[in-house]
């Protein structure tokens, strides 16, 4: 087996975000307000935690990274000295050119033919002396200057060729990458390749065939990737915006300078009429150009004209990335935004970052945990239980932690699972035999060898007695619950306890109640749907303990609970038919809700209350009620709700047994 090792740049986690993964992401959105749709939204907005414990970046944060990194671009590049490469080259070849005078001179002085030469020589310096710091102008007056150095003169020629393909560079992308070199034979093929363009973009404006293939035959390697007239347009117009957002980044000086460079650079009649064409029919389609920006730069380190064109490029790039990323935050999906250019600006993580975002539904409903129906998408049976195991691994994570669990639940008694302790055999015992230990009670009674074993040596492991138990969780949905926070922390209990007797206890019977002004089953695939419409004014408890005394007389064995979780008093309850509400409570609210908390504690259940807040009226009622029913009450934060619970459930799964 082999290895490759290789430095750390955070790439080798490759992060993959499971089905499982983004469930668990989604959950606490569901709860809060059961809407699978916004619940993605946030996750594309804000992203999420993938496997190996790297984060999924959501929009929001790659916005801000994209943001950064044009930023850096601005703070550090300067366009003050794009053109000095140019003015520095044409002064060395001045230079050279007056040092090659000189020497024909001396030459010439050798050879007795000083007088002569000298007119010429005057001629030619006082042309050189014309060049001035103007680059366009100095490009004009040395086009048209017979140099005597040969050394001059093919460098002048290389520099008019690079400004040329630079020129075309900015109009056309594949330019330097198609052309070696410029010569007569290539600017009459280029000047060939703009009038067959210029005519097809014309037919395409008149609604006739363009015939793009025949041209691309022809012309392709100018326009390397493009497989449609659409594309090349776009390509065209886009490097047009980078010439002009390079243009208007400029001081006004500087700005005419590079435009009449280019100008210059572009002599050859058939190049230069065929680009002023171009620009005259492109410019009818001007629906589809890019607004060219204006870039402020404030760095120190210079740019020369080539790598500036392709720094615009880069800036159009992040520009057009921005506008996709604010629409996808606006409509809530990634499926607008570039993946891949998104990974050319800003690295690989990015772009696989936006193609799980954009994955994110396609991979839920594969997976089963969402189906679509009428054009929305709703959670399976299989999404619900996941997001129940999620509430269930938070809450006994916290647990974990150490400052309130370690209820032990091992208790001795028969008919459950086998402990490591032994006790001797007593009539009805379980018959998990411990053989060791029986043998050595026969030796210890001296039974002698072969050991004879009778029924006094047996001994037997202990196990833990479970019980079998009905359970009505009682939820106040009355407004105050959302208001404070309370509801989405009580709904995320009520699917752990739910997961937990489904997972851990499949004998035991769960209900969930909803009461308000009246009290109804809810399901528990249900409980993510409920949203703030369901919220009313009243907590009608009578209504609750009516209801779950029903639910719970089905059951005639085992034990019975009722587990209520409440913010506040109860202020409703039933005369006759109608509900009568009060705030403050009324002291027959309270006379008729003790009344269902006798009869609950007449038939045997047991009511133990989770407190959400500490008013006086609350923890009045709630001491009349721990005297009624025996029951217990608890006082507990919304972020410590499901530890309370669901230890005090488990711990209620062992009884003692004699």
């Amino acid at each position: 087996m082999r290895y490759t090792y290789s430095r750390w740049d955070r790439t080798q986690l490759t992060g993959e975000v499971e089905a499982d993964d983004l469930m668990r992401a989604l959950a606490d959105d569901l709860l809060s307000d059961g809407d699978v749709g916004n619940a993605l939204e946030r996750v594309v907005r804000w992203g999420m935690q993938g496997q190996g414990g790297r984060n999924v970046m959501g929009m929001q944060s790659l916005l801000q990274q994209l943001r950064s990194a044009r930023q850096q671009m601005l703070d550090r590049y300067s366009l003050d000295g794009l053109l000095d490469g140019v003015r520095e080259e044409i002064s060395s070849i001045v230079a050279a050119e007056r040092e090659a005078l000189d020497r024909r001179l001396a030459a010439a002085d050798a050879e007795g033919l000083r007088a002569s030469m000298e007119a010429v020589a005057g001629r030619k310096r006082a042309a050189l002396d014309a060049v001035g710091p103007d680059t366009a102008q100095a490009l004009e007056q040395l086009s048209d200057y017979e140099f005597l150095d040969e050394d001059a003169r093919e460098r002048f020629r290389a520099l008019k060729d690079e400004l040329q393909r630079q020129a075309l560079n900015a109009r056309f992308e594949g330019i330097r990458s198609a052309l070696d070199a410029i010569d007569d034979a290539e600017r009459e093929r280029l000047a060939a390749m703009l009038e067959d363009l210029d005519a097809i973009l014309r037919r395409h404006l008149d609604g006739q065939d363009t015939d793009f293939s025949s041209f691309m035959e022809q012309h392709g390697r100018y326009f390397p990737g493009a497989t449609s007239l659409d594309g090349v347009v776009r390509d065209l117009q886009q490097q047009a915006a980078q010439m002009e957002s390079l243009l208007q980044s400029l001081p006004a000086a500087m700005r005419r300078e590079v435009d009449d460079l280019m100008a210059a650079s572009l002599r050859h009649p058939g190049i230069a009429e065929g680009l002023a064409r171009l620009a005259e029919t492109l410019g009818s389609l001007n629906a589809l150009w890019q607004q060219p920006a204006e870039y402020q730069f404030g760095g120190e380190e210079s740019l020369p004209l080539s790598d500036a064109l392709k720094m615009m490029r880069s800036l159009q790039n992040l520009d057009l990335l921005e506008r996709e990323m604010k629409r996808a935050l606006e409509e809530g999906s990634a499926d607008g935004v570039d993946a891949a250019l998104l990974g050319e600006s800003l690295g690989p993580e990015a772009r696989q970052d936006v193609e799980r975002l954009q994955q994110a539904t396609r991979l839920l409903e594969a997976a089963g945990y969402l189906e679509s129906k009428e054009g929305a998408f709703e959670l399976t049976p299989r999404g619900m239980r996941v997001i129940g195991e999620k509430a269930l691994h938070d809450i006994f994570r916290n647990l974990d932690r150490g400052d309130f669990g370690r209820h032990p639940t091992v208790l001795p008694g028969i008919g459950g699972d086998r402990g490591d302790e032994s006790k001797r055999y007593e009539f009805g015992d379980s018959f998990h035999l411990d053989l060791s230990q029986t043998l050595m009670n026969a030796v210890r009674r001296g039974s002698g060898a072969p050991v004879a074993l009778t029924t006094a040596d047996f001994e037997v492991f202990r196990t833990e007695q479970t019980v079998e138990s009905s359970t009505v969780l009682m939820l106040d949905m009355s407004r105050s619950m959302p208001l404070r926070g309370c509801f989405v922390a009580a709904k995320k209990v009520a699917l752990a306890l739910n997961t937990l007797i489904r997972t851990q206890y499949p004998r035991d019977r769960l209900y969930i109640l909803g009461f308000s002004d009246y009290a109804r089953e809810l399901q528990p695939e249900d409980l993510h749907r409920i949203t703030w419409g369901d919220y009313v004014y009243g907590t009608n408890m009578q209504h609750g303990f009516m209801v779950a005394r029903r639910l719970l007389g089905r059951h005639s064995s085992g034990t019975r609970q009722i587990i209520i979780i409440t913010d506040g008093e109860p202020t409703a309850h039933f005369e006759g038919e109608r509900i009568h509400f009060a705030y403050p409570p009324t002291f027959r609210t309270f006379q008729e809700t003790l009344r269902e908390v006798r009869r609950c504690t007449h038939e045997g259940i047991t009511i133990n209350t989770f407190m959400l807040e500490r008013s006086h009226y609350l923890a009045d009622f709630v001491n009349q009620m721990t005297r009624i029913n025996r029951g217990r009450a608890f006082f507990a934060t919304p972020e410590r709700l499901g530890d309370y619970i669901l230890v005090d459930y488990v711990s209620s799964k062992s009884a003692r047994a004699g």
